[in-house]
């Protein structure tokens, strides 16, 4: 079983690393995320096709299905920004940033779980280049 391009998207955009933008699809060597473990260097690519079958149902299972729901409920709230009290409801002030603070840590759980760190999407910068030389 391995990853479908959409699901493989998703981990890179919840990982907080922006898309490639190239006219050349994204393979092992021709990444734009690279992370080191130990002494191999190796391309976020690469680390999401070559993961056991055991690591892609956890990924699927308990952090893409859970941070696509997450994602939904978090622009969901904007139906009830107009209420503030009804009847003896009232509406938590704090919805938004406690269901994006909750979002926003499976994120990084979910970058700990691949070994990768959280891109510049995730950790609040802007895009990062960087050169390389041969």
């Amino acid at each position: 079983m391995a990853l479908t391009e959409a699901q493989l998207t998703d981990t890179r955009r919840f990982m907080g690393y922006q898309l490639a933008g190239t006219s050349m699809p994204i393979t092992d060597d021709n990444d734009i995320v690279y992370g080191q473990f130990g002494m191999v260097i190796m391309s976020l690519h690469k680390r999401l096709t070559t993961l056991t079958p055991s690591e892609e149902t956890v990924l699927t299972d308990k952090f893409l299905t859970r941070l696509n729901e997450l994602e939904d409920d978090t622009f969901a709230t904007r139906e009830n920004l107009d209420t503030d009290q009804a009847a003896v409801w009232k509406h938590n002030s704090l919805e938004i940033a406690d269901r994006f603070a909750l979002y926003k840590r499976v994120r990084l759980e979910l970058c700990r779980f691949i070994g990768f760190a959280a891109g510049p999407g995730l950790c609040g910068g802007g895009p990062v280049v960087s050169l390389v030389r041969a």
